[in-house]
């Protein structure tokens, strides 16, 4: 299976840095970093640890985190308490892929990085895309694409939910293959996420034998 995604939080606040970090190791395929507290330990580390996302703050005591956002040449998502229209706006000039308001819960954020990983699948399958595969791409950031579930979910589960591609269709065997795990186990984790509706079902009909069943993200 592929590495996790290595994410560094950049906040002034200790604690909530570290319940930040906790909800992001809570995350199938992602692993906080230290977190830096101020502009010039987030760019250190970014230099130092070349991070795949950073979760980023508004205020910071060494200056303004949509400031560091100009700089930043890696995704990032801001975290923070800043709600006037012109922080969002500026922070979406600047390149930010989502915008987040805190305080928010645990699977709020996990919904954000769950977004985030199909985003990079989406875009990282082939060297040259169209149009189609951008828009993908695009809906993919947003985290109601995929139906928030009321139960915490395991850590395979999490991977089988993430292995499914917005707009696509798979097997059993497919996704077992995507993840790495048994076809049974696939199976299994699949019927679950039916269940609470974040998978859809889908027959597929051959010309002979029993009709195939089929496994995507809700349209």
């Amino acid at each position: 299976m592929a590495e996790d995604l290595r994410v560094l939080i950049v906040d002034d606040d200790f604690h909530v840095a570290r319940l930040h970090a906790a909800y992001v190791d809570s995350v199938a395929g992602f692993m906080a970093l230290a977190p830096a507290g101020s502009v010039s330990q987030a760019l250190q580390a970014i230099h130092s640890l070349r991070p795949d996302l950073v979760l980023l703050d508004v205020y910071l005591p060494d200056g303004s985190g949509l400031d560091l956002l100009g700089q930043l040449d890696v995704d990032a998502v801001m975290l923070t308490a800043a709600s006037d229209a012109q922080s969002i706006k500026v922070a979406l000039r600047r390149g930010a892929l989502g915008y987040m308001l805190k305080p928010f819960t645990a699977e709020t954020l996990s919904q954000q990085l769950r977004s985030y990983a199909r985003y990079r699948r989406i875009l990282g399958q082939q060297t040259a895309v169209d149009q189609t595969t951008i828009e993908r791409a695009k809906r993919s950031l947003i985290p109601g694409d995929v139906a928030p579930s009321a139960k915490p979910r395991s850590a395979t589960e999490a991977a089988v939910l993430d292995s499914l591609l917005p707009g696509e269709q798979y097997s059993a065997a497919e996704v077992a293959e995507r993840v790495g795990v048994s076809r049974a186990t696939a199976q299994r984790y699949l019927s679950s996420l039916a269940d609470d509706g974040a998978v859809e079902i889908q027959l597929r009909y051959g010309t002979t034998g029993r009709p195939e069943h089929r496994y995507g993200i809700p349209s």
